[in-house]
């Protein structure tokens, strides 16, 4: 198959985006790319994915600007990926970047900018060789980040690998990040994949010094310890360019947009009362055992509490288990759902996509995280923000939450007559506020978008 590769005008300013390929990644590596053309018009986004991952997103709307540059299916199906996640990134990071140098080669006019992701390490080989300018974007948060750079201190430290009958014991030398359980760190647990994940992941940050800018997909007044950490680290200029999610004006659903399928759980929260529904997801990924997903259904319908559930398949069998007072759903408009006034909590696996979604539309938080950088997110939210509460509570992973247990919890969450409900979703309102300051003029996210683009089209652009 042909690659898919767009002919820009020689004048235009040239960036070729490369994601890493999953819809965790995808989705706000596109998001930057909308967010950077609002500013500046001129500038023409080669986005590079697998021929698979355009068949995804091929037919997605998006700006004219922004066209679709393929390498072939060289990793993986995106469909097994969770079964076989080690393999699947040994294979990113292995077998993309020949076809990507290939590609590149051929790309006209000359890139102006590479934006990569930051775990696609060979991007920044492949620039460098060719006096490209590359800007890494980390997917996760900014204390993440600054947890895998300093992840050694917990082997000099005598803390790792962790045990987990130790995962309550805490440590205070991560530098940008306050004190942490073990049991939160990424990728803490004693088995192979883990140790093989953690070691491919800690393998990229050095590749980021090798970089010319950093940007993170963060606010800086919500992580301002661990940036602040990372400039007196790192020598290479650091921008947090804000949520990078399509927001839209004053929360407002505009119903003209929707398919019938979205209009149907639309009218539901409609004609429920504000604040009263409990929005659930555990991502699209990974998921928990099946037996607690029944235990988490149990508890919802015991706790008689009005909830938005999406979950990819075996939607009959939940709402058989789950019962009236809701919706189970395959898919939904995320963002949409969350600015929604019927929304009153949002339980969360915490992957850092959700987590700025909630943040942002003012939704408190229960947090059920699972794997990678989620423990540490839910750890924000519940301990630095105070904007959530833990489903779980114990360190140890492998018991099972009953549904006695979560229909309490539920119930306690969303009960209205609470102080310390009340006390959340207050703060929950002030960190949106927070938010929408910080890409408003003059806020500090819309202040480093504009610092990155200005810094970058006036740069000298590359010879190859």
């Amino acid at each position: 198959m042909d690659d898919c590769i767009q002919v820009l005008p020689i004048t235009a300013s040239h960036v070729v985006a490369v994601p890493y390929p999953g819809r965790g990644h995808v989705n706000p590596m596109m998001n930057l790319c909308k967010l950077l053309l609002s500013k500046n018009s001129d500038i023409l986004v080669s986005f590079v994915v697998t021929e698979e991952w355009l068949g995804f997103i091929g037919s997605e709307p998006k700006p004219d600007n922004i066209g679709f540059a393929t390498i072939p299916n060289v990793i993986p199906s995106e469909h097994g990926r969770a079964s076989d996640f080690v393999g699947f990134f040994e294979s990113v990071m292995t077998k993309m970047e020949a076809p990507f140098e290939e590609l590149l080669h051929r790309l006209q006019p000359l890139p102006t900018l590479i934006i990569y992701d930051t775990y696609l390490f060979w991007v920044v080989r492949v620039a460098n060789s060719r006096n490209i300018p590359v800007a890494s974007f980390w997917p996760m948060s900014a204390s993440v980040f600054a947890v895998f750079k300093h992840y050694h201190l917990l082997q000099q430290n005598g803390h790792y690998p962790v045990n987990v009958s130790d995962g309550e014991k805490r440590v205070d030398y991560i530098p940008g990040n306050s004190s942490i359980r073990l049991a939160d760190f990424p990728l803490n647990d004693e088995n192979w994949r883990s140790r093989k994940l953690l070691e491919l992941a800690l393998n990229v940050i050095p590749w980021v010094q090798k970089a010319q800018y950093l940007l993170f997909p963060s606010i800086y007044e919500l992580e301002p310890q661990a940036i602040d950490a990372l400039k007196s680290e790192l020598s290479i200029p650091i921008y947090t360019v804000g949520p990078v999610i399509p927001y839209f004006g004053n929360g407002h659903i505009d119903f003209s947009n929707f398919a019938d399928h979205e209009l149907g759980y639309f009218q539901w929260l409609e004609n429920q009362p504000s604040g009263s529904v409990l929005y659930i997801s555990q991502g699209s990924f990974l998921s928990v055992s099946n037996e607690q997903i029944d235990e988490i259904a149990a508890g919802v319908r015991e706790s008689g509490v009005r909830f938005l559930w999406v979950q990819r398949g075996e939607n009959d069998r939940l709402k058989d288990i789950c019962g009236d007072k809701g919706l189970i759903l395959q898919w939904c408009d995320q963002l949409r759902v969350l600015q929604h006034h019927a929304i009153g909590g949002f339980w969360s696996h915490c992957g850092w996509n959700s987590t700025r979604e909630g943040v942002f539309s003012g939704v408190p938080f229960l947090t059920f995280p699972i794997f990678m950088d989620q423990p540490l997110n839910g750890k924000l939210i519940v301990e630095e923000w105070k904007v959530g509460w833990r489903v779980r509570t114990k360190v140890k992973e492998d018991t099972l939450i009953t549904k006695d247990e979560i229909a309490s919890l539920i119930r306690k969450f969303m009960h209205l007559g609470s102080d310390e409900v009340r006390d959340m979703r207050k703060r929950s309102r002030e960190l949106k506020q927070l938010c929408h300051g910080a890409i408003a003029s003059g806020g500090s996210s819309e202040t480093n978008i504009n610092d990155f683009l200005s810094h970058v089209l006036q740069s000298a652009k590359p010879e190859l």
